[in-house]
């Protein structure tokens, strides 16, 4: 059966750019370009040349192999020819495929926020697509609160949707540029669109301020929308965009889609769509939502022992889609509620081999579950339990021990006078009998800490020479001046390996440093030492 095309359109380095916190390089950009072209999306939109230094200097050259390239910009002024825009040339100037025209399509904002007739904003919709057009430039149009406009003046919105066909424009994007509009409204509104501008010209840009930005790019399509524009990861103004991430394995994993539609993402690309967004989040020194669909490192996580029983005999019980055809992986976690499934299915996971009927599995999940009453979280903290595991399993050398530690912190005026706070910390080590001290200074008392512990373990100093420490979080829960602290660290090597330790006390720094150790420990036992 023929099934039609759908194009997807990425803005990330445009929209995606107005997020709140982002702020792309120059190299940023061409990394992300390259991550949106190798994935297979069929446009990407790269920013809006002239209106900064740096997208005007990322459009001298084209940055994609395989996508369109799209610039963007407005439409020219009323009062002036389109030739004559300034505005209008630096498109024409950028080394783009495609021009992204973006018009007012509300009348109201038309009459506000542009000051001209709406004729005027007409014939400026019609002229600058023409200009791009004869400049052998495929050219689009971001009817700009389309929605909002429609429901106020649904002739005139129309009206503008029409000119940009008609003057050969390839896609009119129908956008909910405020986020408020549901997803009946859109299948609704898209759909009397499609009566007259033919729906394999139509592409619907969503804003996420109701939570329904991807809900209403699926409703746009059954309408009859034949391009869906979004961002990895949904970045964008306020609540964000349309997030492709989620879309994109929506089209190609549901039926409702897959048998009616094709997209430019293979299934083989699909499956590198983990990575994509975790490393989008890098680049942007981000933690990764755990809860992202699809993705996240929760999405295929069963915590209720009851499920995780269910998930062991038939991973379809509780799995919408299989984890490994977007590069996800199926985890059970363990937690207090735990049962004897997750536990066995956790070390089966982590490569830890166990008879079902061995009494140490007990044993081992009466331990999780004493420890999380005290305040321990496992389910974020795979490396902690691993240790825990192999200890009960008798798997776990004593590498060293902490004979004491010490941190402080001091509040004095440095060399230039200024009143500074300066972090001081010293650790006793004993390997094999010998014992080290060693001190460091830090940003604040556990980094102090994290290096003075690293800083020299004798003959295991070469396993983490590489050891580098990327997040720190801490939890106080059971509140008041005697509340428990948890701290959850996650550390990573040359190799690009990573994992979570957790440490639970009334004091954050004792805290931090069974997160610490266990971290530590947790690298010298991977890399047998």
């Amino acid at each position: 059966m023929n099934r039609e095309r759908i194009c997807l359109f990425d803005t990330t380095l445009r929209d995606g750019a107005q997020t709140t916190g982002v702020d792309f390089s120059l190299d940023d950009k061409r990394h992300i370009a390259a991550l949106l072209d190798d994935l297979g999306v069929d446009y990407v939109e790269g920013g809006y040349p002239g209106a900064n230094p740096q997208d005007t200097e990322f459009f001298r050259e084209k940055r994609t192999k395989n996508a369109r390239f799209a610039a963007f910009g407005m439409t020219k002024r009323a009062g002036r020819s389109a030739s004559n825009d300034p505005g209008v040339a630096a498109l024409l100037e950028a080394r783009a495929d495609t021009i992204v025209f973006v018009a007012k399509s509300w009348d109201y904002h038309v009459r506000v926020a542009l000051g001209c007739t709406l004729d005027e904003n007409l014939d400026s919709i019609a002229d600058s697509i023409k200009l791009a057009r004869n400049h052998g430039r495929e050219a689009m149009l971001d009817c700009e609160h389309f929605f909002d406009g429609y429901k106020a003046n649904p002739a005139y919105a129309l009206q503008c949707a029409q000119t940009a066909h008609e003057a050969g424009a390839r896609w009119i994007v129908l956008c909910d540029t405020n986020g408020g509009t549901l997803p009946h409204e859109i299948e609704r509104i898209v759909g009397e669109v499609a009566k007259h501008v033919p729906g394999s010209h139509l592409g619907i840009h969503a804003h996420n301020d109701t939570e329904n930005a991807v809900a209403n790019s699926l409703a746009a399509v059954r309408a009859g929308a034949r391009q869906i524009q979004g961002t990895l990861n949904g970045l964008g103004e306020r609540c964000g965009n349309a997030n492709l991430v989620s879309l994109v394995p929506t089209l190609l994993l549901k039926p409702e889609y897959s048998t009616r539609f094709e997209i430019g993402v293979t299934p083989e690309k699909l499956a590198q769509i983990s990575r994509v967004s975790h490393t989008l989040d890098e680049l942007l020194n981000r933690a990764p939502n755990r809860h992202a669909p699809y993705v996240g490192a929760s999405a295929f996580a069963t915590k209720a022992g009851i499920h995780a029983s269910a998930v062991m005999k038939d991973p379809h019980t509780y799995e919408h889609v299989e984890p490994e055809s977007v590069g996800n992986a199926r985890r059970v976690l363990v937690s207090d509620q735990a049962g004897k499934s997750n536990i066995l299915a956790e070390l089966e996971r982590l490569g830890v081999a166990v008879k079902r009927d061995d009494p140490r599995v007990v044993r081992l999940l009466d331990e999780v579950k004493e420890k999380e009453a005290l305040g321990y979280a496992y389910e974020g903290a795979d490396a902690s339990f691993e240790l825990l595991a192999r200890k009960v399993l008798g798997e776990v050398r004593n590498y060293f021990d902490i004979e004491r530690f010490r941190v402080n912190v001091e509040r004095r005026h440095n060399a230039q006078g200024e009143l500074v706070s300066v972090s001081e910390a010293i650790v006793k080590v004993v390997i094999d009998g010998e014992e080290m001290i060693s001190a460091a200074e830090g940003n604040g008392p556990v980094n102090a800490l994290d290096l003075a512990l690293r800083k020299d373990l004798g003959k295991y100093q070469k396993y983490i020479s590489d050891l580098e420490l990327l997040d720190y979080r801490v939890r106080v829960f059971q509140g008041g001046t005697d509340a428990v602290t948890r701290v959850l660290i996650e550390f990573g090597d040359a190799e690009g390996n990573r994992w979570s330790t957790v440490g639970v006390s009334a004091n954050i720094i004792d805290a931090s440093f069974q997160a610490l150790t266990d971290a530590i420990v947790y690298k010298l036992l991977k890399s047998a030492a």
